[in-house]
């Protein structure tokens, strides 16, 4: 087994747009115990200089401890002890270091506390205590129960009495390329960084704002992208592995899936190609995957195709897979496999496609466990279990319904959201980490709050009310990701622009008039942003400095 670094002939070289002072965290870690995993390890054979560093003497890293503390005594001197959750991950090499990081990687280095990361709200998060003990956050007295259901008032601190605060974003980064929209956002597991997805084939990693740690917002200034990463063709599907930790750089990367190209692994320190994962179909052809989604504990990565699943396992780079169709006979699931979810209590899995349909699976061996009934007007886009693993959410494309369906009696349909989707492109939907609230956008640039519990428990498909909703982006609300700790919402916008039937399309004029012309349609709004909520309580100081801001939507 070995892991493979550098470019790829099929996928073009990784961009890079990091500063020259970037270093690497200066304390790291062994690997967790039990982590076999050899996709990290960086080959020293035609190793780039940044990569090397990693290999640093023990001298090399006694130094860059000290400066570490160093720089935590002036932290703390500028008085950012009064952060509101100290953060429990250090940043990426690249990102600015946020306060709060220095105490974090010597609390995690003392205790030996193992922090997990799971997928679909899964838990598994504790918050450091002040005395230095953690505590894990459930909602039950017993803190020896399961930490798998943290409730959402300790853990995330969500408030949706009022609308979330717009604190900052990331516009001028969009605005170089006409119609240069948005298909999604993803915070990293650790909570230190969020993943976008643009029109013009670039990923970008962003590191959070250390302001957010503190009530200083006046001083948040737009974002900018520490790394970018660019695909040869259109993006199909991206994902972050799922045990991410930036105290661990061998598991910072993430995957993503393009036209014509091979999965591709990408390093999150470095944006650099980690390793590839090619997919051939029966004429021995190189094929590019749908949609992909790591397995929960990291060690599989399961890709979607037409009427096939491949597994990759990610310590095994290349084209050796296990393919599980999912059509035999003319009998099962059709369609091109579009998205994909794993429950957190059992060993399943659920595949959509764009047949709309959506099927379970057991990860032994893919069998198909049950299909669920068709129901959605359009294909699927995305599927989210819910953190028991009791129900599993729903939406489709051009389909204004998230359907919920209970598990325990699959065709079961407890109830429907309704939301406004008028687009082909994937609009995604999220839940918090107790399962109580789902936020979605839609085409209008609305988000739209539900809190499930208050749906009927008969559960005889009644429409389910939004508790609240606000105006995010003046376009398209395509994506929405609830951050892993923090009372935070990233939101993206944008959507692929058509001229109007008035607009000549066919007069191909040669002179720049004409093009300007025709890429100029009347009454288009066009919102290709990144932005960042609060949606927490509000301290005073905080709520007074943040009277007169204007959301980036409302700004002429």
């Amino acid at each position: 087994m070995s892991g493979v670094v550098g470019g790829d002939e099929n996928g073009g070289a990784a961009g890079q747009d990091m500063e020259a002072d970037n270093e690497p965290p200066q304390l790291i870690p062994p690997l967790p115990k039990g982590d076999s995993s050899e996709l990290g390890k960086i080959a020293e054979e035609g190793a780039s200089p940044s990569a090397k560093r990693l290999r640093l003497s023990e001298e090399n890293q006694r130094l860059d401890v000290e400066l570490h503390h160093v720089h935590g005594e002036v932290a703390q001197a500028e008085g950012l002890q009064d952060e509101l959750i100290p953060p429990v991950q250090a940043p990426l090499p690249g990102h600015d270091g946020f306060p709060g990081a220095e105490e974090a990687e010597e609390d995690v280095g003392s205790t030996g506390v193992e922090v997990g990361y799971h997928q679909n709200g899964d838990g598994g998060h504790e918050t450091p205590l002040e005395g230095g003990e953690r505590k894990p956050e459930v909602e039950e007295e017993d803190n020896s129960g399961s930490s798998d259901s943290p409730s959402v008032g300790q853990h995330l601190g969500l408030d949706f009495t009022q609308n979330p605060r717009v604190l900052t974003g990331s516009w001028a980064e969009y605005s170089s390329l006409p119609e240069n929209y948005l298909k999604g956002c993803k915070w990293a597991p650790d909570g230190s960084c969020i993943l976008t997805n643009s029109a013009d084939n670039v990923l970008r990693v962003y590191n959070l704002p250390p302001e957010l740690y503190s009530y200083n917002w006046d001083l948040l200034t737009e974002m900018s992208p520490v790394l970018r990463m660019a695909e040869g063709d259109t993006i199909y599907d991206y994902g972050w592995y799922p045990k991410m930790n930036s105290l661990d750089p061998d598991s910072c990367f993430f995957a993503s899936s393009s036209r014509d190209n091979p999965v591709h692994v990408w390093d999150a320190f470095y944006g650099e190609v980690r390793a590839s994962f090619r997919p051939y179909n029966h004429l021995d052809e190189l094929t590019a995957a749908h949609s992909l989604c790591f397995t929960p504990d990291g060690s599989q990565l399961y890709c979607g195709f037409d009427k096939i699943v491949r597994v990759f396992y990610t310590d095994r780079p290349g084209r050796d897979c296990e393919e599980r169709p999912t059509t035999v006979k003319k009998q099962g699931q059709s369609g091109i496999i579009s998205c994909f979810a794993f429950s957190p209590c059992l060993s399943v899995y659920a595949c959509g496609s764009y047949s709309r349909s959506a099927g379970l699976y057991s990860c032994q061996d893919g069998s198909l466990l049950a299909l669920l009934p068709t129901r959605h007007r359009g294909g699927l886009t995305h599927l989210l279990f819910s953190p028991d693993g009791n129900y599993l959410y729903t939406g489709g494309r051009k389909d204004p319904e998230i359907l919920c369906w209970d598990l325990r009696e699959p065709g079961k349909v407890v109830f429907s959201l309704q939301r406004k989707v008028a687009t082909n492109q994937r609009i995604y939907f999220d839940l918090d980490l107790s399962g109580r609230y789902l936020l979605s956008g839609d085409t209008e640039g609305m988000v739209s709050l539900w809190d499930t519990q208050t749906a009927p428990p008969d559960g005889n498909e009644d429409l389910l009310q939004p508790q609240a909703q606000f105006q995010a982006h003046r376009d398209c609300t395509n994506g929405i990701s609830i951050h892993p700790f923090m009372p935070l919402l990233a939101t993206s916008s944008g959507q692929r622009q058509f001229l109007s039937p008035g607009d000549s399309e066919g007069d191909s004029a040669s002179d720049g008039e004409g093009d300007q012309a025709m890429m100029s349609p009347k009454e288009i709004r066009q919102d290709n942003a990144l932005a960042l909520w609060w949606a927490g309580p509000i301290g005073p100081d905080a709520e007074e400095s943040q009277e007169e801001r204007t959301p980036p939507a409302e700004e002429a």
